[in-house]
């Protein structure tokens, strides 16, 4: 594995980890799973297949030194901004927002800048994996786009 690859497999499974460590913090819901939990869950699986099967190997790893260079920032500028927005909206984070106990409004810091800033970190983070790495990444990033735009819209009382 090169250094270049091994950055990336380390910066994803410190990220994952800290995703998973973060989520215990998080304001009760009122519903135990979200709808979401199944689309991702698929996709994740997808992915998953598509790694055993070989579907990223030897696919071209690029060996330009300056591609690598703008994949590894934006990589880290991305999981940072992700990280920034996660760490803001506090214990308000994840889904459904509507059903929290006690749901706050968070409109300050990344969330005045863009909409979905965790979204909008993680992909772009995917992003500069693909740029750095191999193209064939951009196929994980597709499918994580669109399932982050998938959710139903959720409903406000009236």
């Amino acid at each position: 594995m090169h250094a270049v690859e091994l950055a990336f497999a380390i910066g994803w499974a410190a990220f994952w980890i800290y995703w998973l460590v973060a989520a215990f913090s998080m304001k009760k819901s009122r519903v135990p799973w979200s709808r979401e939990l199944g689309i991702r869950a698929v996709v994740v699986v997808l992915v998953i297949l598509l790694l055993r099967v070989g579907a990223f190997r030897d696919g071209g790893i690029n060996s330009d030194p300056w591609r690598a260079g703008v994949g590894l920032f934006l990589f880290a500028l991305g999981l940072g901004f992700a990280i920034w927005a996660r760490r803001h909206i506090g214990r308000n984070w994840g889904t459904p927002m509507s059903q929290k106990d006690e749901p706050e409004l968070v409109t300050s810091g990344p969330y005045r800048l863009v909409r979905h800033p965790i979204y909008s970190g993680i992909l772009l983070a995917g992003v500069g994996t693909a740029i750095a790495l191999s193209w064939l990444w951009l196929v994980a990033m597709v499918l994580g786009g669109v399932t982050s735009h998938t959710a139903p819209p959720s409903r406000s009382a009236t």
